[in-house]
């Protein structure tokens, strides 16, 4: 096995089961997996427990090798994960706070220069350089999701565990992070796990979609395969149409609630 594997993953709170025996499909290196639903379909707890930061029961395999036993600390060293909902902003830098997360990387860079030219790579690539001297407590909540990302790509872990990282960003933006997820995990052989709720967004840039409801996998698959109207209908109940635009991307149409 070359990626990551997900295997009959349980969750529940007290006698409130949230995800009941979730295997993932082998993800397989080099490829960005989306990962869709209605809300409360339990995508953001499944991806607390995959990063460690949830109780489970179930394994989690990473090139062949269990990571169970690790805690969410060892677990970091090989996964990262960006939550949907980011801590308010402290008093310090944009390039400050990416140079922290690359200081506690084990085996990252040592030296100070290394540091800095390792993160203003990592914000040249999201596209955010001129935030560089800005203080975290000043930007806005889009804004500190682009350096979160940022802080993330810096580190070049083998598992980007991404809680919707374009929930609060513009049109320009939104394309910008799937197109610097997409390139990374390309050009350094990574896996992506990504929550999203804009389902045209993930047709776009996933390579495989896998669709949650009520905790439970009710499809897997290629966006070609997966976005059909009937899915649609059964899992978010709306009539839809999917066409393919004049330049080949899939759209989902929706029409109405059913």
């Amino acid at each position: 096995m070359n990626g990551l594997v997900v295997e009959n993953f349980s969750i529940a709170y007290g006698k409130r089961r949230v995800i009941h025996e979730v295997s993932l499909p082998e993800l397989p290196r080099g490829s960005v997996t989306a990962l869709i639903g209605p809300n409360g379909a339990g995508k953001s707890t499944l991806l607390r427990a995959i990063a460690g930061l949830e109780r489970f029961t179930g394994s989690v395999w990473l090139d062949g090798r269990t990571l169970d036993k690790q805690s969410a600390t060892e677990r970091a060293k090989h996964m990262t994960y960006m939550p949907q909902q980011l801590p308010p902003g402290i008093a310090l830098s944009v390039m400050e706070s990416v140079v922290a997360a690359l200081r506690v990387v084990e085996g990252g860079p040592r030296s100070s220069e290394d540091c800095i030219e390792q993160a203003y790579h990592a914000l040249e690539r999201v596209g955010i350089t001129d935030l560089a001297d800005r203080l975290l407590n000043r930007l806005s909540g889009g804004q500190r999701q682009l350096v979160a990302l940022a802080q993330l790509i810096a580190r070049r872990p083998d598992v980007l565990l991404l809680d919707e990282p374009t929930s609060a960003l513009d049109l320009h933006y939104q394309l910008k992070v799937m197109d610097c997820v997409r390139d990374m995990v390309r050009e350094h052989n990574l896996v992506a796990l990504i929550v999203l709720h804009d389902i045209n967004l993930a047709a776009r840039h996933a390579d495989r979609l896998v669709v949650l409801r009520q905790g439970v996998l009710v499809a897997d698959g290629a966006p070609a395969h997966i976005l059909k109207p009937a899915m649609l209908a059964d899992v978010y109940g709306v009539q839809a149409r999917v066409e393919a635009c004049s330049m080949g991307h899939l759209q989902v149409q929706v029409d109405r609630a059913i």
